[in-house]
This record gives C-alpha cells, structure tokens and sequence, in this order.
C-alpha cells in the first residue's frame, strides 16, 4: 500500500484468506480481505449487528478480541467506516487492492500505523 513489501497483519490468531498472517488477495478471494485491521470492541459489535460474528469461537476459529490484527473484506471496512465504527488500519500490512474501494484519505486517517513522510 505505501510502495513497500505487504507485511504481516497478524498470526495470533492466523489471518488472511489463505490463513498465511497476509492480506493478500487472489481471484478466489471475492470479498477482498485486503485491510489490516486492529479489531476493537466497538467493530466487534459492529460487524456481529450486520450478521458477521467475529468475536465468537467457532471450529477452527478462536473468535477475536479487542488488539486482535485481522485481515478484514475491504467493503466491511468501509461499511464500518460510514457508520462511525471503522477500527484502526495497519498500513504496512494492508493490500493496495483495498483502494479499488476505500480512498487512500480515509485509510490514512485511521492508520494505526503512521507513514514515513520525506
């Protein structure tokens, strides 16, 4: 996203569609995991409002909590975003395929992470 290697979003718990610690993305990969997210509480009542339970443990899966890093679907990201409930963005770790939909400005304003600036 910032004209470096794609880092690590997170292996605690395993993330990624292709469960690598990445958000990175393919053709099979339709919702576009492609944000590197630091779930909060407020997402994690957000996302489960909208029918997507990320905080409870399920078979092969723990459930998240709060300072989780998470690969989330860019256009949940987004959702989120618009409704006042967007969790903070690692840069480093987050996909350029995610600004097919959400604008550079607005990851930037909830980056985790800040950019270097020369």
């Amino acid at each position: 996203m910032l004209g470096d290697p794609l880092a690590l979003c997170g292996c605690d718990p395993m993330t990624g569609f292709t469960r690598t610690g990445s958000c990175e993305s393919g053709p099979l990969d339709t919702g576009s995991h492609t944000v590197c997210a630091v779930v909060t509480d407020d997402f994690l009542a957000f996302t489960k409002a909208r029918g997507n339970d990320l905080s409870s443990p399920r078979p092969h899966f723990p459930g998240l909590k709060p300072g989780d890093r998470w690969c989330l679907c860019v256009s949940r990201w987004e959702e989120a975003r618009r409704a006042g409930h967007a969790p903070p963005v690692v840069l480093a770790a987050t996909n350029a395929a995610a600004l097919k939909v959400a604008a550079l400005d607005d990851l930037l304003a909830h980056a985790a992470d800040r950019p270097v600036t020369h």
